[in-house]
């Protein structure tokens, strides 16, 4: 579950991307605890995409969850990780509203044992990755 920043939450109607940290397992393993998430505030958002919400019940907390499938009355969303819960298994289908935008790159923290020439470069090849969206979301709904 990401926290965006203060910053992030106020300049969202005027900026088009923000920043969010994940913290806790549940998009593993596509995203872990610790990356750094650009999210983009404009655009449409399209079954697989990982995208920023509101919780549906607490409206505090935002989470990170993969768009899965378009239904009535909103989205239902999913965790890549089956066995972390929290997702629309959990509170059902999410309204347009509170979804925030769609996550665009992850950039992983550097390990604090990282200091040779080496590994910097190692790690700053590896650590931009793009997000992309998973087509076969829809298909593990329907297995689950």
């Amino acid at each position: 579950m990401p926290e965006l920043s203060q910053e992030t939450e106020r300049g969202r109607a005027g900026r088009p991307f923000g920043w969010a940290e994940v913290t806790g397992p549940s998009m593993v393993p596509t995203l872990y605890h610790g990356d750094l998430l650009v999210v983009s505030h404009r655009g449409r958002t399209r079954p697989g995409d990982v995208v920023v919400l509101r919780h549906p019940f607490q409206q505090d907390l935002l989470v990170v969850k993969r768009a899965a499938e378009r239904r009535d009355g909103g989205w239902w969303v999913l965790a890549d990780n089956a066995f972390a819960g929290g997702d629309s298994t959990d509170y059902g289908v999410v309204p347009d509203e509170l979804i925030l935008g769609r996550v665009r790159l992850r950039v992983r923290p550097r390990k604090p044992g990282q200091r040779s020439p080496f590994a910097r470069l190692r790690w700053a090849l590896s650590a931009v990755r793009p997000v992309l969206a998973d087509r076969s979301a829809s298909r593990r709904l329907r297995a689950r």
